[in-house]
């Protein structure tokens, strides 16, 4: 397929010219300057391997019509969570949607998705072909490896506000005997647009499994004042009972001390704190701490505290809300998910 991309930083693989002008000469081929990356294409070596360039060079294999799509096609309209990497941390391989026909062209790195297209499914974005966003979502979240991974990829695109949950389900009814349907609706059930991290998706999940309790995402907490507190990433409101998720980040410098200044302000608001990290066998000591907070909660216990939202504050807690926002309270509101400083008080 021939590419006219207007991305900067990544290049269309080209074949090889006997004269040299649009790709290298089968002798060039064969030296160090080109990088073989797919049937009969090369890259110049300078050019960086990034994500971007590997999904370019995939769907640059493929027949006209293709198209890059699921996490693919998620990342190359930037957005955050779809990083093409593994749980280990090894490359996944570039799901490529090519229609209801064969493909001929398959090889390493690539993933090709036969299922058919409907009308629409297909836009250009910087000159690349890529599937929209509520055709990649629903596909990544019917061939994840399981209940959780779909409803990664279902909660992590209305991170960055790409598809709502109610565009998903919408586009869902449309898919007739596709593979992993089921999987997929089941996610759409639970699913939440307000939350800030994949791993956020797992530690609800865990909670779930042991205390299915109705858990709010990402809820501001405000004393009876109307003064931001605090966000957890979970909270079960009847209980007092929160969530937080303590990734590397919080492990040291300023981001630890304001961990300390929390639990001194939760201890202060009877509000308690279970905390979850990666690592093997997390899961069952997790459920531990989180037995233990139920037991010290005690719900009937005066409330200094409020989920009721003040005039001033700014709910961000769906995908049309964020939609809505101007660029200026996009960045006001939504700025500390760069940072991940989900608690800072924006007023």
């Amino acid at each position: 397929m021939d590419l006219h991309l207007t991305r900067p930083g990544v290049v269309a693989p080209s074949r090889i010219d006997l004269r040299g002008l649009t790709g290298p000469t089968p002798g060039q081929a064969r030296g160090r300057s080109w990088v073989r990356v797919g049937p009969s294409l090369y890259r110049p070596a300078d050019v960086a391997d990034t994500v971007a360039q590997r999904i370019v060079e995939v769907v640059a294999a493929m027949p006209e019509g293709s198209a890059a799509t699921g996490w693919a096609a998620l990342h190359w309209q930037e957005a955050r969570w779809f990083d093409g990497l593994a749980a280990d941390g090894s490359r996944l391989p570039i799901p490529v949607a090519v229609g209801d026909r064969h493909a001929k062209r398959r090889f390493a790195g690539a993933k090709v998705s036969e299922d058919w297209l409907f009308a629409g499914d297909v836009m250009l974005v910087d000159g690349l072909p890529v599937t929209v966003p509520v055709r990649s979502v629903t596909y990544e979240a019917r061939v994840a490896r399981d209940d959780t991974g779909a409803l990664q990829a279902i909660e992590m695109a209305a991170y960055d506000d790409l598809a709502s949950v109610a565009e998903l389900q919408a586009y869902t009814a449309r898919l007739v005997s596709r593979p992993g349907k089921r999987r997929l609706e089941k996610a759409l059930e639970v699913a939440d647009e307000n939350v800030w991290s994949p791993m956020e998706v797992v530690m609800r999940r865990w909670w779930q499994a042991r205390v299915p309790r109705a858990l709010l995402c990402n809820q501001p907490i405000f004393d009876l004042s109307g003064n931001h507190l605090f966000t957890p990433d979970l909270l079960d409101l009847e209980a007092g009972v929160a969530g937080e998720y303590d990734g590397k980040v919080h492990d040291t410098g300023p981001r630890r001390s304001k961990d300390l200044d929390r639990d001194e302000l939760t201890r202060r608001l009877g509000i308690e704190v279970v905390r979850a990290m990666a690592g093997r066998g997390e899961e069952s000591r997790f459920r531990r701490r989180l037995l233990g907070a139920y037991e010290r909660a005690d719900p009937d216990r005066p409330r200094p505290w409020t989920i009721e939202q003040p005039a001033w504050w700014v709910d961000t807690s769906t995908v049309a809300r964020r939609r809505a926002l101007s660029p200026t309270d996009r960045e006001r509101w939504l700025g500390h998910r760069r940072t991940g400083q989900n608690g800072r008080d924006v007023a």
